[in-house]
């Protein structure tokens, strides 16, 4: 996977943003609200934790062992970012694809995501 196609979290979005900004001295009108947005989204307000770029490289290269996920990593990704807890939640990420998912693994999922966030 290139530079380009690497999956990353709101947190290293706000990151290459605030960098962006500190060269360039301003940010065009979309590049400031994307980076309202990471800022928003990478806090606490959001769901309660804050995105930490290392916690979501780690669940997401945990989602992609689940079978299901394999073939599939941007939805790791989104699932690693969005940080379900609820088996609704999983299942809406993954009802974008039209993908069906058993039970099983849908509770590894939501295992995984409490095992690497840490809201056990």
């Amino acid at each position: 996977m290139t530079e380009e196609e690497r999956f990353v979290d709101f947190a290293t979005v706000r990151t290459m943003l605030l960098e962006a900004e500190k060269r360039r001295k301003n940010l065009t009108y979309e590049q400031k609200a994307a980076l309202q947005h990471a800022e928003w989204a990478a806090s606490d307000a959001r769901n309660g934790y804050k995105t930490d770029p290392k916690v979501f490289e780690s669940l997401k290269n945990a989602l992609c062992e689940v079978e299901t996920l394999s073939s599939v990593p941007h939805l790791a990704a989104k699932l690693a970012e969005l940080m379900p807890m609820y088996p609704g939640d999983v299942r809406a990420v993954l009802a974008s694809s039209r993908m069906t998912i058993d039970e099983g693994e849908i509770s590894t999922i939501l295992e995984l995501v409490a095992q690497h966030v840490g809201f056990e």
